[in-house]
């Protein structure tokens, strides 16, 4: 537990194996919350982590003959803030951790935290906020300071004793692309990241990861059929061992096979210029049960309650705390 900047962080991890049950303040909206509940459950969970683990081995394929030297260990880490120092906290954001476990030297392989990224602020910008702005505006418009605070609270969180403590590398969280953007493939080649695409124009989420203090990078692994976006602080290619960029690939790209089919299961392979398009028909569904419709109704009543227990009471401490805010 860490006091930064007059907030308290407090962080808390938890195993996500097929046994996992969401936690009571766990964002439902979060992929992994999604999976666990209903009647296919444990049958969900436990074909994810096998994909996770073929994925991991697929790419790892030297010296590993059989295809089965390493597993995938993830854990979920929830950051809890205190602001005012009373002992209450809010529940302000949930990531992903990977360990790798060697078989063959029975080591246990530190991974990289971030991967999947869910923030109850990043709720009420997107569900709340830029909703009720666009409400009455004849064209989509963006709020004055949007992101501005979701941005400084993830930086004084990454910049806190406690995330130091904890992680001894900085995050790399990895998304879907977007669908109403194009990607050209350059000549840049990574072994295990795979070819660099670059995209035709900065989308609102790119801006959003900015204020966050993240760069953002698209490749498209081995094997893979569209890219991912990277974001990361620092050098994404040389900060990162192999094993822990492949821990990262094999969970998210297994999490976007379940979640986004039409772009990460297409049955075509992201040619040298690629839109996605998530009306695509052409693609393979998982053996996986997931309610898209549910996550996005969840986004708002996670973005209401946001507001209601963090936003409003807080307002004055939030606003006072983010104009001195310095890095």
């Amino acid at each position: 537990m860490t006091m930064n900047n007059d907030f308290t962080f407090t962080i808390k991890s938890i195993g996500l194996d097929e046994n996992y049950h969401p936690s009571d303040n766990t964002r439902l909206t979060t992929n992994f919350a999604n999976l666990a509940r209903g009647e296919s459950r444990q049958q969900n969970l436990r074909n994810a982590l096998n994909m996770i683990d073929n994925r991991f081995n697929a790419l790892a394929h030297w010296d590993n003959p059989k295809g089965d030297r390493y597993s995938v260990e993830l854990e979920i880490v929830s950051v809890h803030m205190d602001i005012n120092g009373g002992g209450q906290t809010f529940p302000s954001i949930e990531v992903l951790k990977t360990n790798i476990i060697d078989h063959k030297t029975n080591e246990r392989i530190e991974g990289i935290v971030g991967n999947n990224f869910s923030s109850y602020v990043r709720d009420y910008d997107f569900s709340v906020l830029l909703l009720e702005h666009n409400k009455e505006q004849a064209s989509f418009s963006i709020p004055d300071n949007f992101g501005e605070l979701h941005g400084k609270l993830f930086k004084c969180f990454i910049n806190s004793g406690a995330y130091r403590q904890n992680f001894k590398k900085s995050p790399v969280i990895c998304l879907s692309v977007s669908d109403n953007k194009t990607y050209h493939r350059t000549e840049n080649q990574h072994p295990v990241l795979g070819f660099e695409y670059q995209p035709n124009e900065s989308s609102l989420t790119e801006q959003y990861f900015k204020k966050m203090g993240l760069q953002v990078r698209y490749f498209m692994p081995p094997n893979s059929v569209a890219p991912l976006a990277f974001y990361f602080f620092g050098d994404l290619l040389n900060d990162y061992s192999n094993l822990e960029l492949i821990s990262t690939i094999s969970t998210m790209e297994t999490f976007q096979k379940i979640y986004r089919p039409e772009i990460y299961n297409a049955n075509a392979v992201a040619g040298k210029c690629y839109q996605p398009n998530l009306k695509n028909s052409d693609h393979s569904i998982t053996q996986i049960v997931y309610d898209r419709e549910e996550r996005s109704k969840l986004a708002i009543k996670q973005g209401k309650f946001t507001e209601e227990y963090f936003i409003k009471p807080y307002k004055t401490i939030l606003e006072q705390w983010s104009a001195n805010y310095a890095l």
